[in-house]
């Protein structure tokens, strides 16, 4: 396993970690404090973190995947991932923390794209082969 591999397991592995502590932070802290409408929103980006840090130790460790198309998947799941579950949390938690996050909106779908990206372009990667 190359090292880009090796180091982006180790991101995947702490975002894993960070999923598990912001889920426990809305089954238990934020549930008293957010509508349902934004708890729900909040669990949507704690699921979509933990689905693509899965994802990414998951296709790093398929050795028939060539290491550049396994780099390119990770940078744009990363990135789509930062895009779209941290503009939810911080969109979700706006009653408790005051930021003004209004411009997030827009942030939140270039994410998804993001991470639509990814998949098509492994999807194609396997159909080059």
């Amino acid at each position: 396993m190359e090292f880009q591999e090796k180091l982006s397991n180790a991101v995947a592995s702490g975002l894993l970690a960070i999923a598990v502590s912001l889920g426990a932070l809305g089954s238990h802290f934020l549930k008293a404090r957010l509508t349902n409408e934004a708890l729900d929103s909040f669990e949507v980006g704690v699921r979509y973190l933990m689905y693509h840090a899965l994802a990414i130790i998951l296709i790093n460790n398929i050795t028939y995947i060539q290491s550049e198309s396994k780099d390119i998947f990770v940078k744009l799941v990363l990135a789509g991932v930062f895009l779209f579950s941290g503009s939810i949390f911080l969109l979700s938690t706006k009653q408790l923390h005051g930021l003004p996050v209004k411009y997030l909106g827009p942030v939140t779908p270039t994410g998804g794209v993001l991470i639509i990206s990814a998949w098509v372009y492994l999807t194609l990667s396997f159909l080059k082969k």
